[in-house]
């Protein structure tokens, strides 16, 4: 059977030396470039990849290989331009078992090209029920063999007759999941580390005319000192530039160029993508304007920018962007229009709004902080936040990343590389748009439907310290960046005003630090001396994690003896201090070590205008120190769980249809492929089968009234609890009857009683941005109308399950509250770990929902369930790696 052409299969990647390749099927139409292809292989390569010397294809082979079904025949090429560099294929030789075999040009091996592409034919196969791939290889392919094994298979080999035959499943396995996740940070980092250390710059739409775009960009390269050669292109110029020469184009200048800024109309940036592409420049700075932020038009064309680029090796910063910095003294490149330059420091700041972006910069000195880069993506079409935190994970000269989001592509993705990065160095984010889940114009973004306390949830699953404004993205990043984490979060306050002291206790509870004792408040005679002895006291009892020093000085006290006794007890302290010191000018300054460059280092007091940002800064951190230290979990191997009949399943309830509501034996079927169990129930019509099904569940049962409204609703009257007798439950069926009336009479449900215990309710649902998420609450109307859930992204461990049983205010209810028996929450741990491992396998599942689910103190028992199956759409963090 022949399948239409899989676009979903297409993808542009990231390789091992950071430039970029496009991923697509094989067509028909690739036959010449299949035969150019071909003609550029070393007879070494041709010899490995047929056994035998083979110059040229013939035009049979050239049709058998570029004409397949994409079902039992397909094949995946590698493109830069319009030029195949790399070819991998695989062919059904059994139900779900292929042969593959790849080929790699040989001035483009070495660039991990031959992983990736069966990384993503692996993916296609499996999408087409295939398992297992076959390999006849040559014992001297070396190349070959290393491929399947570096990526993470686990090769059978067997000797033939005289060549090697690989067998290796192809499905995902742990091991494969991390090698092909460390090839991806590799490759991304990479390819953003070439972009921000470019050799040579480029400005196209350079000018003399004042204040233009053109001009900006040129003049801050220059005056910021940057240490590679600078180009002024401008095809109306003629002579000079700021004193540079000027060229036609890209394609005249006669160096070498890596990096291009430009500042033409949006119609004209097409053909400088062509220029860039033919020089061999590494990576684009499109501040132009007139993209996706006006429309359809420009959405089009700013696809066309990225595609263009990508598919020749280039990333893009933009459009409608500032620009970039990159501090490094070696280097000193102001690559936007922000005349500001701050100083050499160890923050990276990425920012999606090019409009606040200057405004940052300047926040950025005026807190006395230092950059080591600063990217503006405006209208992010290429270069995402996902991707300057895969550099900055490794990036030496990085210590702290900062980050203002109006949007986030890839929420999976970055969930997984934040988490990552987040262990070894912290991450402050702000989310704009959390009360209107809006979409910035120029951001091509899928819609989400979760509530905004879910995406907190994310941030806060992957270490991410969340804040809401500016201002305390700042006051963050002045603490994690100059003072030690905090162990604990026992704060002692230091201070000579009752009322700041007062302030900072009840600033202390409101954001969950506990204070050791009573604030140390010194009388009103007291000198600065006085404060620093006491000051240094609690730095040095070791049942103090932090300190919250506080000053109100007496008239004759000055700014520099305030600072100093602050400073003599920082510089020897291990633990964290927030200083608020008011009515004193200059402390804020006094208070910074300074490096030779004359920017604040680590053992900078922090000093904030106010004690609740002082305290709220300090719980921050203290938050995210305790998430650092928490024991990470592990990904259980749960027993009972069957996969691909889980698979064959939802594809047959499915067929053709796209969207279906399951039910009955089916849905019970699937639950059970994860070893989740659906209690027994009966739905009966009349009293004479509600009493049948009960003397064959067995007494006691609960009726209940299939109706939506009143389902689950006791309290309505709609469920009966606990009928011992057939008595019983004939006069519960009567007085449903009369509530409501026949028709509710006629749709009842007889259910076994589970004992006593807590209602609770399991979901998931496939959203469009974030594909899979996990929720879990208390069951009850209160519950419900205060939306009291927890949310999770899977894969999850079980520390992720056991942090989500925990996370609604109902919680307690579950673990003795008032004097209960605690109830079986490792059960319910468990059944959130089938249910996300669930999830993550069928990307079908768009909604289901297990509630109740009753906690008792023996168990947990799934009473009810029911669930959405709908056509997938792709999941954004897919099956391979892909940019994005």
């Amino acid at each position: 059977m022949v399948q239409p052409y899989p676009a979903h299969w297409e993808a542009d990647v990231a390789l091992r030396d950071g430039g970029t390749a496009h991923l697509r099927p094989i067509r028909p139409d690739d036959a010449d470039r299949l035969r150019q292809f071909h003609s550029r292989l070393s007879e070494e390569t041709i010899y490995y990849r047929f056994f035998a010397p083979y110059p040229v294809l013939s035009d049979r082979d050239v049709t058998r290989f570029t004409t397949v079904d994409y079902e039992d025949r397909a094949a995946i090429v590698a493109t830069v331009g319009d030029e195949i560099i790399g070819v991998v294929r695989y062919d059904r030789v059994g139900p779900d078992e292929a042969e593959v075999a790849f080929t790699i040009r040989d001035d483009h091996q070495g660039r991990g090209l031959g992983s990736v592409l069966l990384e993503h034919l692996a993916a296609a196969a499996r999408e087409r029920g295939l398992r297992r791939f076959v390999a006849e290889v040559l014992p001297t392919n070396s190349k070959m063999i290393t491929v399947f094994r570096e990526a993470g298979y686990e090769p059978r080999t067997s000797m033939e007759e005289g060549y090697l035959l690989m067998e290796f499943a192809i499905e995902p396995t742990e091991h494969s999941l991390a090698v092909r996740e460390a090839r991806e940070h590799r490759a991304e980092a990479r390819s953003i580390e070439r972009l921000l250390t470019p050799r040579s710059v480029a400005v196209v739409g350079a000018t003399e005319r004042p204040d233009s775009v053109g001009e900006r960009l040129l003049r801050n390269l220059v005056d910021c000192g940057f240490a590679g050669p600078v180009y002024a292109v401008n095809p109306h110029a003629e002579g000079q530039v700021r004193g540079l020469p000027t060229y036609p184009s890209l394609t005249a200048i006669p160096d070498e160029v890596d990096l291009v800024l430009v500042a033409v109309p949006a119609p004209a940036v097409e053909q400088v993508v062509d220029d860039a592409a033919a020089k061999g420049v590494v990576g684009l700075i499109v501040v132009s304007s007139g993209f996706a932020e006006t429309g359809g038009e420009g959405r089009e064309r700013q696809t066309e920018l990225v595609r263009r680029a990508r598919a020749n090796g280039m990333r893009v910063i933009g459009p409608n962007c500032l620009g970039f910095i990159n501090t490094d003294p070696g280097l000193s490149l102001n690559a936007s229009l922000s005349s500001v330059m701050p100083g050499r420091g160890r923050i990276g700041f990425f920012s999606q709004s090019g409009a606040l972006g200057v405004a940052l910069l300047e926040t950025v000195v005026s807190r006395g902080l230092g950059l080591s880069t600063f990217v503006s993506a405006g209208n992010r079409a290429d270069v995402s936040g996902n991707d300057l935190i895969q550099y900055w994970e490794d990036d030496p000269a990085t210590d702290v990343l900062l980050l203002y989001l109006e949007s986030i592509g890839n929420p999976r993705k970055f969930s997984r590389i934040a988490r990552r990065t987040s262990l070894h160095k912290p991450i402050v984010a702000v989310k704009s748009g959390r009360s209107s889940q809006g979409i910035p114009l120029g951001h091509t973004v899928r819609a989400t439907r979760l509530p905004p306390v879910a995406i907190d949830e994310m941030f806060a699953q992957s270490g991410v310290i969340q804040v809401d404004t500016l201002g305390q993205l700042f006051d963050v990043a002045m603490l994690v960046s100059f003072q030690p984490l905090p162990q604990g979060n026992r704060v002692s306050v230091v201070g000579n005003s009752d009322a700041l002291a007062v302030l900072a206790a009840d600033a202390c509870e409101t954001h969950g630090l506990q204070l050791v004792g009573d604030p140390h408040t010194l009388g009103p005679g007291s000198t600065v001396e006085d404060f620093g002895q006491v000051l240094a006291g609690v730095v040095d009892d070791p049942a103090v994690d932090s300190v919250v020093a506080l000053f109100l000085p007496p008239v004759n006290a000055t700014g520099e003896s305030v600072a100093a006794e602050l400073s003599r007890v920082a510089r020897r302290a291990t633990k964290p201090i927030v200083a608020t010191v008011i009515a004193v000018e200059g402390v804020s300054a006094l208070l910074r070590r300074l490096n030779p460059q004359g920017v604040p280092v680590v053992g900078s007091v922090p000093t904030y205008g106010s004690v609740e940002d002082a305290v709220r800064a300090l719980a921050e951190a203290t938050q995210y120190a305790l998430w650092r230290r928490a024991p990470r979990g592990q990904h259980v191997e749960l027993d009972g769980v069957a996969p691909a009949a889980a698979r064959e399943l939802v594809e047959r309830v499915l067929g053709e249809a796209n969207e279906v509501q399951m039910a009955g034996q089916d849905l019970t079927e699937l639950l059970r492929c994860y070893g989740i169990n659906l209690w027994p129930s009966v739905e009966v019509s009349d009293l004479a089968e509600a009493v049948a099904a009960a003397e064959w569940l067995g007494y006691p049962v609960v009726l209940k009234a299939a109706a939506p409204h009143l389902m689950h609703r006791t309290d309505l009257g709609g469920v009966r609890l606990d009928l011992g007798s057939e008595s019983a439950l004939r006069r519960a069926f009567a007085e449903v009857q009369e509530s409501f009336g026949e028709d509710v009479a006629g749709a009842m449900v007889v259910q076994r009683m589970a004992g006593r215990g807590v209602a609770c309710v399991v979901s998931t649902t496939e959203d469009a941005l974030f594909g899979p998420v996990v929720s879990f609450g208390v069951g009850g109307v209160v519950s419900e109308l205060v939306q009291d859930r927890g949310y999770r992204i899977p894969p999850m461990t079980d520390q992720d399950a056991a942090a989500l049983v925990r996370s609604p205010k109902a919680a307690p209810l579950l673990f003795g509250y008032r004097g209960a028996a605690p109830l079986d929450v490792s059960g319910l741990e468990d059944l959130l770990l089938r249910v996300g491992r669930l999830s993550d396998d069928l990307p079908e599942m768009a909604e289901l929902e297990l509630n109740p689910v009753l906690a008792t103190e023996d168990g947990v028992a799934v009473l009810a369930a029911r669930a959405r199956l709908a056509v997938p759409i792709t999941r954004k963090d897919a099956a391979a790696r892909r940019l994005g």
